[in-house]
This record gives structure tokens, sequence and C-alpha cells, in this order.
């Protein structure tokens, strides 16, 4: 005879059996774990990141972080004509949010003058590039951070090439952005002489692209 537990509704509604194995060989053990009152999911449930989030049950003794809600900020700007620029002056004009075959995720950054604000704290993945003409000796470009509202720079990631007319520069690092108060990034001209930073009002030449990939 197998084995059958039926757990009918008080009134009105349906029930739900629980049926052992056919076979010893089979038998199995569903803890239910010492959380509060939840909603157990099914191959029908619907999940999304808020259901995701928080803290999971234990597994083998460990517990399970949550399951974030993937990217939720990504945003691009570019410059929309040149700038021509000597070495160490910020490339602070013509920016723009890209808006060619783009739509951003999220909060924002905010711009003033070459100045990028962030919107929310977090791990960023920062890119950036340009595309310069110049026949100076050496240029290129870096990413400066301040932690202070922008009254002092340090480098976080920089690149040059050895132009003779025409060249491209692409870079990246990962930044962590634990005040939006305080943490600023702009891209500053690094060159032997005066080197046009080439811009476009339709199509990504010189520009930063930022990327949240989660929390700080």
């Amino acid at each position: 005879m197998t084995a059958k537990i039926k757990l009918n509704a008080a009134s009105g509604g349906g029930s739900i059996s629980i049926q052992a194995p056919s076979s010893s060989s089979n038998n199995r053990v569903i803890a239910l774990p010492d959380i509060a009152d939840g909603t157990l999911v099914t191959s029908q449930s619907t999940l999304d990141a808020t259901k995701l989030s928080g803290n999971l049950p234990a597994l083998n003794g460990s517990a399970l972080t949550g399951i974030s809600a993937g990217i939720t900020m990504m945003d691009q700007w570019r410059i929309t004509n040149d700038n021509n620029k000597t070495d160490g002056y910020t490339i602070d004009s013509n920016w723009e949010r890209s808006d060619t075959y783009f739509a951003q995720l999220g909060s924002g950054m905010t711009e003033s003058s070459g100045l990028f604000t962030f919107p929310v704290t977090g791990i960023f993945l920062i890119f950036g590039q340009t595309q310069m003409n110049s026949t100076a000796s050496y240029a290129g470009i870096q990413l400066q951070v301040s932690t202070n509202g922008g009254s002092n720079f340090s480098v976080f990631t920089y690149g040059y090439q050895n132009p003779d007319g025409y060249s491209h520069l692409f870079l990246h690092g990962i930044l962590d952005v634990t005040e939006t108060n305080n943490h600023r990034v702009r891209m500053v001209a690094k060159n032997q002489s005066s080197t046009q930073y080439s811009g476009d009002s339709n199509a990504f030449r010189t520009g930063i692209t930022f990327i949240r990939l989660g929390d700080t």
C-alpha cells in the first residue's frame, strides 16, 4: 500500500497530497528551513529581482547571499565636437549623453565642464576612449578620480600613443564609489604638444562609459 498524507482546505477549497516513494531505495527527506513565513517556489512561480533579493536559506551549512537585480545603472557620454587640448587640461566642452542606438539604465551620470558625478554608490566598470589627431611625439588621456568633491584628483587609469595623424586609444578600470557627494571623474589630455581629441554628434569617438556592477 502506498502511503499518502492528504490535507484538505478548511472549507470550500482544494487539497494537497504528500505521497512517499514507491521504493525504499528512494527514501527522501525534505527539510523546511527555520525561517519566517514564506511561499514555496514552484515551476509555475513568477520570480523577479525582489523575490530573489536578500538572504536565501543555508546550503550545506553556508548561508547564500541574495541574487541581485543585475546591472541597474549604465550610462555613456561623448563629445560632439573636437577638443584641442595641451598637456594636463580637462576635456571639458561639447559633452552630451550618447543618443545614437543607445538607452541608459537607471539614474544617469551628471556632467559639468567635463566633471562627472555619480547618482548612486557602487562598484563601477568605467571605459574611456578617444580618437586623436596629433603630430606630437606622444598623446593620450588619463581618467582621474577625486574623492573630495573635485578639490584634488589622482590618476585612475591612463594610456598613450605615438601618433602621426589619427590614432585611437581605449582604456578601462574598476572604481569603488563609496560616496556620491565626493567621488568625481574627469578625462584629462596628456600629450607632448597640442592634440585634437575628436568628437562626433552621431557616433562615439571620444567619451566615457559607466556600468554599475553591484553594491560597494
